[in-house]
């Protein structure tokens, strides 16, 4: 049987000190202090209510009065609007006014619930919006997923039990059509001075519907949309630039032939920029746009699927200055004899970006079109060997030229085509490996010495062995692992 010594040094305990306690006494004493700060000088007596109580009569708001509310909410609005964008959240934190008024300064919006929008709750926070985009809104997507797929701009959520057999998007995931017009619609009605407007899976009543009360729109995004959707476009009047995406491969698809493109060429006679992303067509689409819409100055065409000889209609764009193609497999599948294909005399400026650049008919035909352009810009382009893009040499007014990630163009094919630019002002080429520094001739340098801007970083290994030559970092390990001789 034990029997316990609290002189035992086994089993004594030390209490170790409350470093963050304060005895009630203090803790009342602190609180009485806060009083005497806000409030006016009380009597000399010591406070006797209970600690709960003093909590709850401890106020935290400041009682400074607000000199802001002597200003009038136009004289505010006239001071916020001097301030950053990036100020303006902050701004709205500070009451309730202040969050009012940052409503009042926002113009554009993209909405991703559209319960916000269905609810009139947007239209009461943001009265005065000039854009508005509600294509995320109408996706139904796991917004508390971490994983997040992008293509074209359009970003969608995606949780686990994602298949990849249908898409990343589904036809059940896109609200109805008759919904989506009735969102139109409720955006009409509100905000009659809209400037801008995106949005997916739109009908011909609700294009139609903004159309009748955005007199003012000048852009317009539509997303999924077939060719019978584009007559609601008819009526728009003063819009000056169409963004069209019909397919997006792994998201969605429909179908913009050039029944659609007719239709918008009909309708739209006042463009300026068109974008077609994912469209189908041919020589009939691309001859219609050029014929009715004869302001058109910029025409983008993004992966299109357009039929073999589409290249030869451009010769109807009578005012088209720019002509950029991105992420296009292919040029023209089948250009047609040269005497068929015209010229646009009016294109200055060619943009090709991440295009499949291998056939040589297609590339051959497009400079020919494009004969009289003045800048000349190629970026990430698969297939720029030294033939193909021999072909530029029927380009002869070129001022600017810029080359960026072709890897297989050689020195002496860029010389080739350099030397017979005689107007050539501008030169860039940046990332294109294949391109040395020790293959320059005296003619190229010679070249180089008479234009007005140069950027040449054409091999980004041979930029950093220059830059750390004598560092001695890149020498096998000679440096700092020397073997150790016994």
């Amino acid at each position: 049987m034990s029997s316990y010594s609290p002189k035992s040094p086994s089993l004594k305990k030390k209490k170790r000190p409350r470093t963050h306690s304060l005895p009630d006494q203090v803790l009342k004493h602190v609180i009485f202090k806060m009083h005497l700060h806000n409030d006016p000088p009380p009597s000399s007596t010591a406070p006797t209510t209970p600690l709960s109580a003093a909590f709850r009569a401890l106020t935290l708001d400041p009682t400074r009065p607000d000199f802001t509310s002597l200003l009038s909410d136009e004289l505010l609005l006239l001071i916020f609007a001097k301030l950053p964008e990036s100020q303006y959240l902050l701004n709205s934190l500070v009451c309730r006014r202040w969050l009012y008024l940052h409503g009042r300064l926002v113009r554009s919006l993209k909405v991703l619930d559209w319960g916000f929008l269905d609810s009139g709750r947007v239209f009461a926070r943001f009265p005065n919006l000039a854009e508005a985009d509600i294509v995320h809104s109408c996706i139904r997507s796991p917004r508390s997923s971490g994983i997040i797929v992008t293509r074209r701009g359009l970003s969608v959520h995606v949780d686990s039990l994602f298949s990849s057999g249908g898409g990343f998007i589904e036809e059940m995931d896109v609200l109805k059509q008759s919904v989506v017009d009735d969102g139109l619609r409720l955006i009409a009605n509100s905000y009659p001075n809209l400037r801008r407007i995106a949005v997916i899976g739109a009908g011909v009543d609700g294009l139609l519907s903004v159309a009748e009360e955005c007199q003012t729109l000048q852009e317009l995004e539509l997303h999924c949309c077939g060719d019978l959707a584009l007559k609601g476009i008819s009526g728009f009047r003063n819009l000056q630039i169409v963004k069209l995406i019909g397919c997006v491969d792994g998201f969605y698809s429909a179908q913009i032939s050039d029944i659609g493109l007719t239709i918008l060429a009909q309708g739209c006679r006042r463009l300026v920029k068109l974008e077609l992303c994912g469209c189908e067509g041919s020589y009939d689409g691309i001859k219609a746009i050029g014929q009715c819409c004869q302001m058109l100055e910029e025409l983008t065409l993004s992966d299109h699927r357009m039929d073999g000889g589409w290249l030869a209609a451009l010769q109807f764009c009578g005012n088209l200055k720019t002509l950029r193609l991105e992420s296009c497999q292919n040029i023209d599948s089948s250009p047609g004899p040269d005497e068929y294909l015209g010229s646009c005399g009016t294109i200055e400026e060619l943009h090709l970006l991440r295009c499949q650049v291998r056939d040589k008919d297609g590339m051959k035909a497009l400079f020919s079109v494009c004969e009289a352009v003045k800048e000349l810009a190629l970026q990430d382009c698969w297939g720029l060997v030294d033939e193909v893009f021999g072909f530029a040499n029927i380009c002869r007014r070129v001022k600017l030229i810029s080359l960026e990630g072709c890897s297989l163009l050689t020195t002496g094919g860029l010389e080739s085509v350099l030397l017979c630019w005689k107007e050539l002002q501008e030169l860039r080429v940046v990332s294109c490996n294949n391109i040395s520094d020790s293959d320059i001739t005296p003619a190229l340098a010679s070249l180089f010495s008479v234009l007005k801007e140069l950027t040449w970083r054409p091999n980004s290994r041979a930029l950093l062995s220059s830059s750390l030559a004598g560092t001695g970092v890149g020498m096998k390990g000679g440096r700092f692992f020397k073997r150790l001789k016994p």
